[in-house]
């Protein structure tokens, strides 16, 4: 045993220092971007740049706030991302119950026709959605947002397979104690998926909350646009501020960085009970 011990630690200590030139690598352009952020307006095109800035400063998160329309940006991209986030964890486990637990004519047909549809690129869909919403007069609203987003091929899927792993044993013992479906789905199902619901929820609210090409075609107004279409407006009208334009993407990560760091313990459960019985 302390043979095969001293064999594996070389292995380990080369898999920790991969790990970590990777971690490196990844988080490099997000401390950039805080660094960009905090430095002076006048050094941020500075050759050779800093990496450690001598005189950090708030000027930039200041002049970015004095700006119309954030606050409003920032409350759409929240009400766009939470709406979604909840009504597609709802819709998704309702979807991967039935297909996980419920034997029904074409239920495997129907369900690999459905995760099919992610091979569909999203911009061969956009002309169809704006014609259906412009119809439907929903153009710059946040129904129009929001609608075309409350069920996903993914979270279908992903809640499938969760459900799958769940024992079937279970939803018996509930039928013979006089549940229902809709009892045994509230009572059962939703608390024993309450990991793979919060890796549904993190994915879903970070893909809505950086969602940018559909509210960018949907919306019109100042009023009505999301946090990553008014950084986008705003760095087309202040090319060269690249402190402020930093600020505003700093501000846009915090939201993303505190979700995860809420339900890691979930999305790590999550992600191990998948594979130990998927």
């Amino acid at each position: 045993m302390l043979v095969e011990e001293k064999k594996t630690r070389p292995g380990h200590y080369l898999s920790f220092v991969f790990l970590l030139g990777a971690a490196i690598i990844a988080l490099l352009p997000l401390y950039w971007m805080v660094v960009t952020a905090l430095q002076q307006p006048t050094l941020t095109v500075s050759f050779p740049p800093e990496w450690f800035p001598s005189n950090p400063t708030f000027l930039n998160f200041q002049r970015f706030f004095g700006r119309p329309h954030v606050l409003t940006w920032t409350t759409n991209s929240l009400i766009v991302a939470l709406a979604v986030t909840g009504i597609q964890i709802f819709t998704c486990a309702m979807a991967g119950y039935a297909f996980a637990k419920k034997k029904f004519p074409g239920g495997n047909f129907l369900f690999y026709l459905y995760i099919a549809s992610m091979m569909i690129p999203g911009q061969v869909t956009l002309v169809p959605l704006f014609l259906i919403m412009s119809r439907l007069n929903l153009l710059d609203t946040y129904a129009g947002l929001v609608l075309p987003g409350i069920a996903g091929p993914f979270g279908v899927f992903l809640m499938k397979q969760f459900i799958s792993t769940l024992p079937t044993d279970l939803i018996e013992a509930a039928t013979i104690d006089g549940c229902g479906e809709w009892l045994t789905f509230m009572k059962v199902i939703l608390p024993l998926a309450k990991p793979g619901l919060a890796v549904l929820g993190i994915f879903t609210f970070m893909g809505q909350w950086n969602q940018f090409l559909w509210p960018l075609i949907i919306t019109n107004s100042s009023s009505m646009r999301t946090l990553p279409v008014g950084l986008a407006l705003l760095q087309e009208e202040l090319p060269m501020q690249y402190g402020l334009l930093m600020a505003g993407a700093t501000y846009a990560a915090i939201p993303m960085i505190i979700i995860f760091l809420m339900f890691q313990k979930y999305f790590l459960r999550g992600i191990t009970v998948g594979a130990l019985k998927g």
